[in-house]
């Protein structure tokens, strides 16, 4: 028999775990948790022998989130995973309102600067980047603030780039592709990404690696390109049991998180540090990935 006492019992119950849930979502995981995120991988196109790449993505800083002194050991721990070469997959700035203690991308970009690798540190723009940047907008072209800042600290950002690295007799090319979303134009989002542009840079026949913020522009990248690199959805901040309720993707969960593989073409999206839109996270453990190439 269900009585009084146990329906409020049940209430009570239920009332203590939705608070709990709540209290862990905005303060606990977005704020104090920070996990390695590992992929180990043997892309069909890949033939320039072992790399370890470290993915850093969507930063998103202010505090009391996400502040500079999270950044240092952010940047401490991934000097540590002694990777081959860091990537930083954009959305330096802030993505919601809640931030109590802003952060200068020149302050966030000066703790970046002591990120190493032996074949270095290299950045793309993400799509806040763009946004939060009044004058950009405006003329609807670069460099943003957070490209002056990043460069300045001596990491180079590839804004329909791609660059040679040469390892040990095994080179491969490194491409950075423009953001899909950057632009507010009449009431949507235009990008200033160029994927033909972007992969035209890489001259030789080597194997690339694509470094895109957004992952939608994945089912549009060629053969040749082995691994793709993204961020932005931070695995929907919210995910249950593999499945996110709100991705900013126009696919979905198709590419939420994680890794993906589509017609011998890899992609690995990370679920990022930082929020936007709400500073809450809940089964999207913040993360620093580190993504292995054998």
């Amino acid at each position: 028999m269900i009585t009084r006492r146990a329906i409020l019992k049940g209430l009570l119950g239920a009332t203590l775990a939705g608070l709990f849930t709540s209290a862990y979502a905005f303060f606990v995981e977005p704020a104090l948790r920070l996990r390695v995120r590992r992929w180990r991988l043997r892309p069909e196109a890949w033939q320039a022998g072992p790399l370890k790449i470290a993915v850093i993505g969507d930063l998103h800083m202010g505090g009391p989130w996400v502040t500079l002194p999270r950044l240092e050991r952010i940047v401490t721990r991934t000097n540590a995973l002694g990777a081959d070469v860091i990537v930083f997959l954009g959305d330096l700035e802030a993505g919601h309102r809640f931030v109590t203690d802003p952060v200068r991308p020149e302050d966030a970009a000066a703790v970046m600067a002591r990120l190493s690798a032996p074949l270095g540190v290299w950045a793309i723009l993400g799509n806040h980047d763009w946004w939060h940047d009044g004058e950009a907008q405006r003329h609807g072209q670069g460099p943003t603030r957070v490209q002056r800042a990043l460069e300045a600290a001596g990491i180079p950002v590839l804004e329909n780039r791609a660059i040679r690295i040469a390892r040990a007799g095994q080179p491969f090319w490194l491409a950075g592709l423009g953001d899909q979303l950057a632009l507010a134009r009449g009431g949507g989002w235009a990008g200033v990404d160029d994927l033909p542009a972007t992969l035209a840079e890489a001259t030789g026949p080597e194997p690339v690696i694509l470094l895109a913020h957004e992952p939608d522009i994945f089912p549009a990248v060629p053969d040749r390109v082995c691994l793709t690199l993204s961020g932005h959805t931070h695995g929907g901040q919210v995910r249950l049991f593999g499945w996110s309720p709100v991705v900013p993707s126009r696919f979905g969960n198709r590419y939420a998180y994680g890794h993906v593989r589509e017609g011998g073409r890899d992609l690995v999206v990370t679920g990022g540090v930082g929020c936007s839109i709400l500073p809450i996270r809940l089964g999207v453990v913040p993360e620093i990935t580190l993504v292995e190439l054998e």
